[in-house]
């Protein structure tokens, strides 16, 4: 009979964030944060429910920690209110001090590193250390797996399913170990299009998906606000050594901020639905909405052709996820482009097998192939220390749940700036120059690296997708070979694509369904989907039900896309869910309600029933079309 799980001492790592509805920008185009509302991060408001629940279990104690200033407190106090009234020891920590101000991911990640040290101090470790899968502020995702390698810990992240088993120890020759018990977590995880089941060996540090459990949330203020100061600890800069931490330790800086709000304008039509309709077919016309045949980031410039190895050329390094043949050709074609203005040349890097990839031909000069690895961690490793040796001047990786961690594992491990999430490279004084958006793309920021070797992860579907170099098709790489030995904390049972990331991330039109549309009515979207080639989106409360993928979730917590034309329908115009596409070209939304606030983020807006428009638009664009 296998033993129980023993009593945890669970950390949960939580951020206060500016609440995205008060966000104001100033003159000078950066964020007004006097009079902000602020508010605990939607995904770390998991990180806490989760750690209280497996404590309310199994017994134990949760530590709830952040890093801010004074105002951070109240995240805290609101963390220790839902504790308490759940019955569970909590105790909070506030990683304050002048001297954190300006951190990036990775000197926050030292930092909470640090903090994590010190709270272990006398031989108690934490059990399990549990965080939001990113800041919905910043959507790097980075922290966690950063602190996850700085701790030297198995990582795991969008957990939606969490079991705890217990096992009795057993040694390296595999005999039971007296009493002694080891406790791994069954996790189930959202990879952006893929499912994933594994086990994590405790202690560990996991992610929290959207899904995973409700958040914590006290909704009465003067609760939290009556907690007593006393259980929050607070630990400064001098508490944690000599550093250097905030803007001093961090690689990565801020430059110009650039504010990307589109004009919209707000027209809702008048008249009949034909009327209405041909209002919007006239329009999709005249901004050449109807012309076919151009395919979302793709460019006729053939990639720069590979550069021969020359002696002391700068290498720009694409990280190769295994099954994302379209992202690795964004990613070469991308370093390529780098490389042909700073005289360098391409080198691939990723799991066996890249034979059979056209790495040649997106610019690839080199390739680098890695043996051994089963999880993340272990190909972080190898890239980890690809890089130590070969100190390339730049390195790139998808902004994939895979691609976020391998990066921020392997940027911890070189002490490497890393950019998040960027949605443009370039050079900029012989340095690379990365443009990242931030509060659901509504700020685009420059960030510059300081560090020796540079690196960004790409939002896949964002850079251009260059024409393959024919020449390449007769270069066969021999790749090299870096074998690295599986730490096997982290055992992946089974793993499926539910979807094709692609095919969102890359769709020039989208048709987005929210909850007004019945599902047994989503085959009535299909002609006008044909005619328009267009993907087919959804809000949260869609996915949530299950009638279509996350991957298909558009909004703070899903994702953020930029196609020419977005059609909304049946939707209320929630600002969780318009955030995320308020990059598009133009935004045309039906709805029956004219109050409804769909129409205040859209250019045209038709008041009607979808059921009664579609197959009037549909008949109109045909008409035009044909």
């Amino acid at each position: 009979m296998e033993p129980d799980v023993p009593p945890l001492r669970i950390a949960a790592l939580v951020k206060q964030i500016p609440a995205f509805e008060s966000m104001q920008l100033g003159p000078d185009g950066r964020l007004v944060r006097q009079g902000l509302l602020l508010e605990m991060s939607a995904y770390d408001r998991r990180a806490v429910a989760q750690a209280v629940l497996l404590v309310e279990k199994f017994g134990g104690s949760v530590t709830v920690v952040t890093m801010g200033p004074s105002s951070a407190d109240d995240v805290l106090r609101e963390a220790i209110a839902y504790a308490t009234e759940h019955g569970v020891d909590v105790a909070a920590v506030h990683i304050t001090d002048a001297a954190f101000a300006g951190a990036d991911t990775l000197a926050t990640a030292r930092a909470l590193d640090a903090t994590i040290r010190l709270l272990e101090t006398g031989g108690t470790t934490f059990d399990l250390i549990l965080t939001g899968r990113n800041s919905v502020d910043a959507d790097t995702g980075q922290v966690g797996p950063q602190v996850a390698e700085l701790l030297d810990r198995p990582f795991a992240t969008g957990v939606k399913q969490l079991e705890l088993r217990a096992t009795r120890a057993v040694d390296a020759d595999g005999d039971r170990e007296g009493e002694g018990v080891s406790v791994d977590a069954d996790v189930g995880c959202e990879h952006d299009d893929t499912w994933v089941e594994a086990s994590v060996q405790l202690p560990a540090l996991l992610s929290t998906a959207e899904r995973l459990i409700d958040p914590c949330k006290i909704k009465d203020p003067a609760v939290w606000a009556s907690v007593d100061g006393s259980l929050i600890r607070r630990i400064s800069a001098a508490d944690l050594g000599p550093g250097p931490w905030g803007a001093a330790g961090s690689p990565t800086s801020v430059g110009e901020i650039r504010h990307e709000i589109a004009e919209r304008e707000n027209r809702v039509l008048e008249g009949t639905i034909t009327e209405q309709v041909g209002e919007v077919v006239d329009y999709l016309a005249d901004h050449g909405l109807l012309v076919p045949g151009i395919v979302h980031g793709e460019t006729k410039q053939p990639v720069p052709a590979a550069r021969d190895l020359a002696p002391n050329a700068p290498f720009v390094v694409a990280v190769v996820e295994p099954k994302r043949e379209r992202l690795t050709a964004e990613l070469l074609g991308a370093a390529s482009r780098l490389a042909s203005e700073i005289g360098g040349v391409v080198v691939a890097i990723g799991p066996a097998p890249l034979h059979g990839l056209r790495l040649a031909q997106w610019g690839a000069a080199r390739a680098v192939e890695i043996f051994g690895a089963e999880a993340p961690e272990d190909v972080a490793a190898a890239v980890a220390a690809w890089l130590h040796a070969n100190q390339p001047w730049a390195a790139l990786a998808g902004s994939t749940a895979w691609g976020r961690e391998v990066a921020s594992r392997a940027a911890a491990a070189v002490g490497a700036g890393l950019t998040g999430d960027a949605v443009g490279l370039a050079v900029d004084g012989g340095r690379l120059l990365a443009w990242k958006p931030a509060f659901g793309g509504s700020l685009v920021a420059a960030i510059h690296a300081s560090s020796p070797i540079q690196m960004a992860t790409v939002r896949p579907g964002m850079l251009p997708l260059f024409e393959p170099n024919a020449a390449g098709e007769v270069t066969a790489l021999e790749p090299d070979r870096l074998d690295v030995l599986p730490r096997r904390r982290v055992t992946i049972h089974h793993q499926v694509r539910e979807d094709n990331l692609d095919d969102l991330a890359t769709a020039e039109m989208v048709v987005g369904v929210g909850m007004g549309v019945d599902p047994a009515r989503y085959g009535e979207l299909d002609g006008l989907r044909e005619l328009l080639g267009a993907e087919l989106a959804a809000t949260r409360k869609v996915t949530d039900n299950g009638w279509q993928p996350r991957a298909r979730q558009i909004g703070i917590t899903g994702h953020s896309i930029s196609p020419r034309l977005y059609l909304a329908i049946g939707m209320s115009g929630k600002y969780n869910h318009t955030v995320g596409v308020r990059s598009a070209g133009t935004i045309v939304a039906i709805n029956p309600d004219r109050d409804a606030p769909v129409f205040a983020f859209s250019d045209l807006g038709i008041v009607a029933a979808w059921e009664d428009v579609v197959p009037e638009l549909e008949r109109q664009l045909r008409a035009r079309i044909g």
